[in-house]
């Protein structure tokens, strides 16, 4: 049985998280007592790749080369229970060795690395807002230990939600102490084994101003971040065809900006594999507009109109650009009040565009 009144405790804990890390730490704390583990990973990810991002929080797990095989290995060799689709299941936990009939080798993370370190099951979850990943966890009991059973995992998928929402909250762009100065690309380049080879000064000026967290050793200057070594491991992933979607995250630095990392994979002489190139840049506002819109909840029509708010449009003038009633827009507008948790037009325009950077639709 669950002790939910440590459950509680959990997500009251988590209520009055600092920031993300804090949350990070106290729901590990809370939960090693509901469900008992050795290790774990935490990590936030970008709610729209669904890659990891910072923060991110290791319990345990020896170094940060280790993290990044485990990263690397999950982005381009598991089949079994891999994030990208626990991400879009019913249930958005699940146990390895629950999932494989009791044969946990049949995961390749547990052959190349896990089944070696001494784990004898893992316990993952996607923390999940909505259809949104904010998150995601992995728990590790070492062999002899009884595996996770269906309550664990069963609690740990109820916690999904709710911590979810907090990541949300937690991450949420804001006001930035200095404006965004002009800064010019970074560039990363990697052999097709996933071993740096190149690094420009620019990316060394923008790696120094990443937040703390596990990296990976490289023959090219300073340790690189798992997070941004994983992005270029997604870009593997996609050209072999083993994935979908963008190599690309979004990262706040210790100085408040926003820095935005993507990927992509070359072609080198004879259609043999080049290169991937990482390209590391200041975020603009395009980028940041749907992290905004995630973060505070809103749909994509309550982002029009927003946008068209911002303009300076009557509720009658965007009535008329949308086709849709008055009486439409004022209930889109409330909701957006609501979800921004302000209570006028110009509160909203200055908490989404003055303080962000959000870039204003452009007039028509």
């Amino acid at each position: 049985m669950i002790d939910q009144r440590e459950r509680r405790a959990l997500l009251d804990r988590a209520a009055h998280a600092r920031d993300a890390s804090d949350l990070f730490g106290g729901a590990s704390a809370r939960l090693r007592r509901l469900v008992g583990f050795q290790a774990a990973a935490w990590s936030a990810t970008d709610p729209e790749t669904g890659l990891i991002t910072a923060p991110m929080r290791v319990e345990n797990l020896g170094r940060g080369e280790e993290c990044f095989a485990y990263w690397e290995c999950a982005l381009l060799e598991e089949t079994v229970i891999p994030f990208r689709e626990l991400a879009r299941a019913a249930v958005p936990a699940a146990g390895l060795v629950a999932s494989t009939g009791g044969l946990p080798a049949r995961s390749a993370q547990y052959r190349k690395l896990l089944g070696r370190q001494g784990v004898g099951d893992e316990l993952r979850a996607v923390l999940r807002s909505g259809d949104r990943p904010w998150g995601v966890v992995s728990l590790f009991r070492e062999k002899g230990r009884e595996p996770f059973g269906p309550v664990e995992i069963s609690l740990v998928a109820s916690l999904s939600a709710p911590l979810a929402g907090r990541l949300r909250e937690l991450v949420r762009p804001v006001p930035s102490p200095a404006a965004p100065q002009e800064q010019n690309p970074g560039l990363i380049l990697f052999d097709p084994s996933g071993t740096p080879i190149s690094i420009n000064d620019e990316a060394r000026h923008h790696l120094a101003r990443l937040p703390d967290g596990p990296t990976t050793p490289s023959p090219v200057g300073p340790p690189l971040p798992v997070w941004l070594v994983g992005t270029a491991a997604q870009a593997r992933a996609v050209a072999a065809e083993h994935d979908r979607g963008a190599a690309r995250i979004r990262i706040r630095t210790r100085d408040g900006q926003w820095l935005v990392c993507h990927a992509s994979c070359t072609d080198g002489p004879d259609g043999r594999p080049g290169p991937t190139a990482v390209v590391v840049q200041p975020a603009a506002g395009s980028d940041m507009a749907p992290i905004i819109a995630d973060a505070y909840g809103l749909s994509a029509r309550e982002l029009e109109i927003t946008q068209l708010v911002a303009r300076g449009l009557s509720t009658g003038d965007i009535a008329a650009e949308l086709v849709i009633s008055p009486h439409t827009v004022r209930d889109h507008v409330k909701a957006v009040f609501a979800k921004t948790r302000v209570s006028s037009r110009g509160e909203l325009v200055a908490r989404l565009f003055a303080e962000n950077y959000w870039p204003r639709r452009a007039a028509s």
